[in-house]
């Protein structure tokens, strides 16, 4: 059951991040040519495998109560700010995640930039802009590859569904020539934060000694608890904004 729920958390969160990293390298693309910026995808692709052929050998000799704890500590953090961020904007107290807007910014900026040269990479501006937002994207795919894996013992795993996951982003990133505004973002974010969360609250407990009743079935309760309770502080947030708007209304009138 825990192989299933890993699949799932995995391949879901490294869509997201795959989506958000695509659309900077296909904006940066189209405007200033695709030699330098491929080249800055490549070396950052290079980056995020070495960093993963040495972090992910050393974790499976941390002892697993250890490294339950340590990574269900890390779950949280990691999952409760996604959740955050997506109940608000679920709510409407804050603005849903714009995929087309952030490519138009992004193809502003880069038509923007002034061409600077270097040696091997003909546009400076558009390797490092790949570079950068592919790492920064890819070193939160590489976090939950590792966590998710180590805990399971299945790292190649992990690896193979986030390896799925990017491969079919870019694979419909290249057929439509375009970043990937159709997919709901905000609603696979909300489902990420409740398996990030629920997975770093079992996690945690096993870390410290708890002995969860069912084992691996528990996950389930822990999964549906958190999407309660989820859904209730949206709900909630939706109310104390509509209320907010009717209070700022009155005040107008």
């Amino acid at each position: 059951m825990r192989d299933v729920f890993l699949v799932v958390a995995v391949f879901l969160a490294c869509t997201v991040e795959a989506v958000e990293a695509l659309t900077i390298v296909v904006a940066v693309g189209v405007t200033r040519g695709w030699r330098s910026a491929l080249q800055g995808v490549a070396v950052a692709l290079l980056a995020l495998g070495v960093i993963v052929a040495a972090l992910g050998p050393a974790l499976t000799h941390v002892p697993l109560n250890a490294l339950r704890l340590f990574v269900g500590g890390l779950l949280l953090i990691f999952g409760l700010g996604w959740l955050r961020k997506a109940i608000l904007r679920a709510s409407g107290l804050a603005p849903p995640h714009d995929e087309l807007a952030i490519y138009e910014r992004e193809l502003a900026a880069a038509r923007a930039a002034v061409p600077q040269h270097r040696p091997a990479v003909g546009d400076w501006y558009a390797f490092t802009l790949c570079f950068k937002g592919v790492v920064l994207e890819g070193m939160e795919v590489v976090f939950i590859v590792l966590t998710f894996g180590a805990n399971q013992g299945s790292i190649p795993l992990a690896v193979l569904c986030a390896a799925v996951a990017v491969a079919l982003v870019v694979v419909a990133g290249a057929a439509l020539r375009g970043p990937l505004a159709q997919v709901p973002e905000n609603t696979l974010k909300f489902a990420v934060g409740v398996m990030l969360t629920s997975f770093g609250t079992f996690w945690g407990a096993e870390g410290a000694g708890a002995q969860w009743p069912g084992s691996d079935a528990s996950l389930l309760a822990v999964i549906a608890v958190t999407l309660g309770a989820a859904l209730l502080l949206t709900a909630a947030c939706r109310r104390t904004g509509l209320a907010g708007r009717r209070t700022a209304v009155g005040q107008g009138r």
